[in-house]
């Protein structure tokens, strides 16, 4: 399988040789005996300024400003692009025995610095794992490289026999990898039918920091074979280990599609709607309600609240599921289907995100999880803190992947300086973490989860110790355990680094 170069949000302003950084952290310097080893087992090193620059960022919103004011948050020593897992776990060794940090990183799609070689060392470019997609087709079982692109993987997929589908459509489907996925705990826009990238996962291979390469998963459907160790690095950010290969469990390709739009007059008669229908046990593959801003902003719908629904399916359970949501949406108003094709023609579209943020404007997205009983509070709540933030100049939310026992709702809100102007970005910075905090106070304080899909890395990093609780202990242990030398992926997840102080905030 070809492999494929991360996609950076936007060119930094002045050039990339001319970048300054934002952070001022102490810079690990990479032994050429480290990179020896990457070039001896036909792997690639890149060491060009320019280069080092884009390893420096991903697409957290703050990096994109960062960049737009020829800015990037920091460089590593190094690029390496190993192209099997024993060439990872050797660098992984070598690194440990040097002290010097490690930071996996793949399509850099994240939007919470969760990619950025904080402390310099090596970035460790994943994207050339790639290699052929394995299918049992008679498991339903898929292997893939962690570097493959995310449509590169969909592709090859229905392209082997008679069509099979993962089932997984996140919003970076076109810039994010396999691993990346996993180490994040992704979630697709068909989230309600085929679940978050953690119900698919059946296994992982992973390079441990003192250089063991090791499988989890066992070989069957289910097993009582202790803790699952596979879940144990999905999620872990690149903290525990670095993910290699992934065994994932597949579907065949649906044979058939169906398409409903509708409105209400509150967003609290959809919330309920949609748990109705999940209460059922029916599981459309979407189910986005959106709030009047929101509704208005992108169909059109003026004064309600819609809701575009999608299933794909055996044509029996499809016509079964539709029933449901017809039943428990009678009351609504029946919107034309069209809607449902704008919001597949627009749902990938972030092209404001970048004007919006060289014209001053401060943008960014929340997306917090709960359950049902609490959903009303926290889509009142949490519009409500941020607009009580001085600057705020609009926020609105939609909920965008549902459970029988709760959903995500996405919120997304902007802020702009009083008067204009942000010569040194420090309002910017300002505005951000206050609207952060404000949202995760209300966040905290219903006790829903601070991350439903995105993750963690830098920027919610400071709140993780709080959310988790004394379990926060728990996952510092575990990385004392397996990474002793702190060298994976240091300032993440709220971890105390070994190469000095988290510069966010």
């Amino acid at each position: 399988m070809k492999s494929w170069a991360p996609t950076p949000p936007l060119p930094i302003e002045g050039g990339a040789e001319a970048a300054g950084e934002r952070f001022a952290t102490r810079t690990v310097a990479v032994p050429e005996s480290v990179l020896d080893r990457v070039r001896d087992g036909g792997g690639r090193v890149g060491l060009g300024i320019a280069e080092l620059a884009d390893a420096g960022r991903d697409w957290w919103p703050l990096a994109i400003g960062w960049a737009a004011a020829g800015k990037v948050p920091t460089r590593p020593a190094a690029l390496a692009r190993p192209v099997t897992a024993s060439q990872v776990a050797d660098l992984l060794r070598s690194c440990s025995d040097d002290l010097v940090p490690v930071t996996p990183v793949a399509g850099r799609s994240g939007v919470c610095g969760g990619s950025l070689p904080l402390f310099g060392g090596v970035a460790l470019d994943t994207t050339g794992l790639c290699g052929d997609v394995e299918v049992d087709e008679a498991s339903l079982v898929a292997q893939a490289g962690a570097g493959m692109n995310g449509r590169a993987l969909e592709e090859a997929l229905r392209a082997t026999g008679p069509g099979y589908t993962l089932g997984h459509w996140p919003q970076s489907m076109d810039l994010s990898t396999v691993g990346g996925w996993i180490a994040c705990r992704s979630a697709g826009q068909y989230s309600t039918r085929y679940g978050k990238i953690e119900d698919m996962v059946a296994g992982l291979e992973v390079a441990l920091a003192d250089g063991r390469v090791v499988r989890t998963g066992a070989q069957a459907p289910r097993a009582a074979t202790g803790p699952d160790l596979t879940q144990l690095f999905t999620g872990s950010e690149g903290v525990l280990g670095v993910i290699t290969r992934a065994w994932l469990r597949v579907r065949p390709k649906p044979a058939a599609e169906a398409r409903r739009a509708f409105s209400f007059g509150g967003f609290g008669e959809g919330l309920d709607a949609c748990r109705r229908v999940l209460r059922r046990g029916a599981t459309p593959a979407v189910l986005r309600l959106y709030d009047q801003s929101e509704s208005e902003r992108s169909f059109d719908v003026v004064g309600r609240c819609a809701l575009v629904v999608l299933d794909e399916a055996d044509p029996v359970l499809l016509a079964a599921t539709m029933a449901v949501v017809d039943d428990e949406c009678a009351s609504a108003e029946r919107l034309d289907d069209g809607i449902v094709d704008a919001w597949l023609e627009a749902r990938n579209d972030v092209s404001l995100l970048v004007p919006l943020w060289r014209q001053g404007v401060v943008v960014d997205t929340a997306e917090v999880a709960g359950p049902w009983r609490i959903l009303d509070r926290l889509a009142e709540e949490v519009p409500g803190a941020l607009r009580a933030v001085d600057g705020t100049v609009g926020t609105s939310v939609h909920l965008s992947h549902a459970y029988p026992d709760g959903a995500c709702l996405y919120f997304t809100f902007a802020g702009a300086r009083p008067g204009g102007g942000d010569p040194d970005g420090a309002w910017t910075e300002g505005y951000y973490t206050r609207a952060w905090d404000a949202v995760i106070a209300v966040v905290n304080g219903l006790g829903a989860a601070i991350s439903h899909h995105h993750g963690i890395g830098l920027s919610k990093g400071r709140f993780l110790a709080d959310a988790l609780g004394e379990a926060h202990s728990v996952l510092v242990a575990v990385k004392r355990a397996l990474d002793p030398a702190g060298i994976l992926n240091p300032g993440k997840l709220g971890i105390p680094s070994a190469f000095g102080e988290v510069p966010w905030p």
